[in-house]
């Protein structure tokens, strides 16, 4: 279904995942800062909240920050942030310097709210959000509900652009070398083991009873006219 690339180059990828997982224009960022006490700095009565549609009624409202077309997060307080091309950690660490200048130790907390990764094949379609970084594909695979006894753990593919590498987790081995760093817009398909029979039965089961049936009526139509 998929060209598989040789040698190394699935573990040079899974590497490189990590080094190229950063912010970028357009994100969508959950920003929540506290204070060494613990107290949330921004929106501490959740007020913020109460102004975005369908949020107001959540136990745990979130606010989404985007990152605008100058690669900058606008918060209160601190005003514009530069957050294109940096890690979560570093926007937390930079984020931390700039309320460092109103309270002592702040604490920032940075999750993606926009990052995905797609299942498809025997876990059926599904779209598993990347809250953070360094998500490796046993994670995603376990969001997903796991590899039950209709899917093939030798036989994963990633899709990653126009690059296809394939992971074989029915071994230790294998799942060493291919559990690698997963990066947003990533398609994971997990091959179904075929059931030729279930599937005969599903596939011609109505056309069976349609059959039956027409039969049950002749043959019911035949004792009558006897």
């Amino acid at each position: 279904m998929f060209r598989v690339p040789e040698g190394e180059q699935l573990a040079q990828v899974a590497s490189q995942a990590e080094r190229n997982y950063v912010v970028q224009k357009n994100d969508q960022l959950q920003i929540d800062i506290y204070t060494n006490r613990g107290e949330r700095i921004i929106d501490p009565d959740l007020k913020l909240a109460e102004t975005i549609p369908n949020q107001a009624a959540q136990t745990r409202p979130v606010v989404t920050y985007q990152v605008d077309i100058n690669g900058n997060v606008k918060l209160p307080m601190v005003g514009d942030v530069h957050a294109e091309g940096l890690t979560l950690r570093q926007l937390e660490e930079e984020l931390e310097k700039r309320f460092a200048t109103y309270y002592a130790n702040p604490l920032a907390v940075v999750r993606y709210l926009n990052k995905r990764v797609i299942v498809l094949g025997a876990p059926g379609g599904q779209v598993i959000p990347l809250t953070n970084e360094n998500v490796e594909l046993a994670e995603v695979l376990a969001l997903a509900k796991g590899i039950d006894v209709n899917g093939k753990a030798s036989n994963i593919r990633v899709v990653r652009d126009d690059q296809v590498f394939l992971v074989d987790f029915s071994t230790i081995e294998g799942y060493r070398k291919g559990n690698m760093i997963m990066e947003p817009g990533d398609i994971v398909y997990v091959e179904p083991i075929r059931k030729p029979v279930s599937e005969a039965v599903r596939d011609y089961g109505p056309l069976v009873s349609i059959l039956a049936s027409i039969v049950t009526l002749i043959v019911v139509i035949n004792n009558s006219n006897n």
